[in-house]
């Protein structure tokens, strides 16, 4: 590390101690998660490499690595949100000033939450032949549509709305990107039962709902650069372990592959000591590039390896499962309160499929691996250039 990032870990760890109880984990002048993060955003620990008329430092990546790195060794939240914050990220690249003055201290500080309006029952994996309509009538959009798969969307503040603009332009030109309120008239939202047992996904309807012309992330068009880097940002966070920790598990899933071959007996066992190492040579190899993406991100670009870290993520939810599963035997079958250790395997199992589909499903990762690192040809797109009412999304 060089010396402006030692003086930059020296500036932190002195205002964590003013600020912060690493022993109780709270903020010494007490008050809200919220208040809290008041503080950090002031002091410009949230978003460090931004510039400092919005609420940054303008501090360069390796800064911003030793502040989070402070950060997270007395367990406080809030800094380096210039790389994990979706909502105020794309705002702060794209939006007005207007715009950001008014969104991105609320996701700052947490008091406001996202959902992502993204895919429809007709435009998954090609998220270009979105159908829900966005229509200019006078300072405010009307937004007419259907959305599905939607995280979060029951307790969401705003959802990040793609939607289209211009149907007489080709599919990606066409597309324009809002910050929806979701509490409004006009819109519906159905949860979806996952084989988890959990509901974190919905359908969402929308039927005249209304959204500000000032709300508006970019250009009218530009929807589709806009979403690349919301995406950019989301595949990062999931390619760090996101779906992992919605589990709610507290411990590390190379500690519970561990953990089960000492209960089960077969620490010892070669073939599970190799299948055990295995899965922790997955993990650092991601944990590797992952800080390749974190630092591409920190440029400003929306780098392809986030591609990687996604898909690599996804690989070693579904590989821990598979080893915890045949470590376990034949207990593995069972399930329920009686069987805590079975059953957390199965829904690990389960909910491995989220990091899978969430964020761009993992053959849409290996798509852009395959075009944008390999340099392979495209995929084929015979309605990539023609208007959109003329595509086969529309005409069938």
């Amino acid at each position: 590390m060089n010396s402006d990032a030692m003086t930059i870990g020296d500036e932190v760890r002195a205002w964590l101690a003013d600020h912060w109880d690493a022993e109780s984990r709270r903020a010494k002048a007490g008050g809200s998660l919220a208040e809290w993060m008041d503080q950090v955003m002031e002091a410009g620990w949230a978003v460090p490499s931004w510039p400092t008329q919005w609420w940054g430092r303008g501090l360069d990546k390796k800064s911003v690595s030793a502040i989070v790195n402070e950060f997270r060794k007395v367990g406080a939240p809030g800094a380096g949100q210039d790389r994990t914050n979706i909502t105020a990220n794309s705002v702060m690249q794209f939006g007005s000033d207007t715009l950001k003055r008014k969104i991105i201290p609320e996701f700052l500080t947490g008091r406001a939450h996202q959902c992502l309006l993204y895919s429809e029952p007709g435009a998954g994996s090609d998220l270009a032949a979105v159908r829900t309509r966005a229509d200019l009538q006078g300072d405010h959009y009307v937004v007419t549509g259907q959305k599905v798969w939607t995280s979060g969307a029951r307790n969401a503040d705003y959802g990040l709305l793609i939607a289209r603009t211009d149907w007489d332009v080709p599919k990606h030109e066409g597309l324009s990107f809002f910050i929806i309120e979701m509490r409004q008239p006009g819109i519906e939202i159905r949860p979806i039962n996952q084989i988890t047992g959990d509901s974190h996904f919905n359908e969402v309807f929308l039927d005249g709902a209304i959204v500000p012309a000032e709300n508006r992330v970019g250009d009218e068009g530009q929807g589709w650069k806009v979403m690349q880097t919301a995406l950019a940002v989301e595949r990062l966070v999931m390619g760090d372990g996101a779906g992992e920790r919605r589990q709610g598990s507290s411990k590390n899933n190379v500690v519970s592959l561990i953990d089960i071959a000492r209960e089960t007996g077969k620490i010892d066992d070669p073939v599970a000591r190799q299948d055990i190492a295995q899965a922790m040579a997955y993990r650092q190899l991601n944990a590797l590039n992952m800080l390749r993406a974190k630092q591409d991100m920190a440029q400003g670009t929306a780098s392809p390896i986030m591609s990687l870290g996604k898909l690599a993520m996804s690989r070693i939810l579904h590989e821990d499962a598979r080893v915890m599963t045949r470590l376990l035997g034949a207990e593995s079958m069972l399930d329920g309160a009686d069987h805590a250790r079975a059953a957390d395997i199965n829904y690990r199992t389960a909910n491995a499929y989220m990091t899978s589909i969430g964020g761009g499903t993992d053959q849409i990762q290996r798509n852009i691996i395959g075009e944008r690192v390999l340099g392979l040809p495209r995929e084929t797109e015979a309605d990539r250039n023609l208007p959109f009412r003329e595509s086969r999304a529309v005409t069938g």
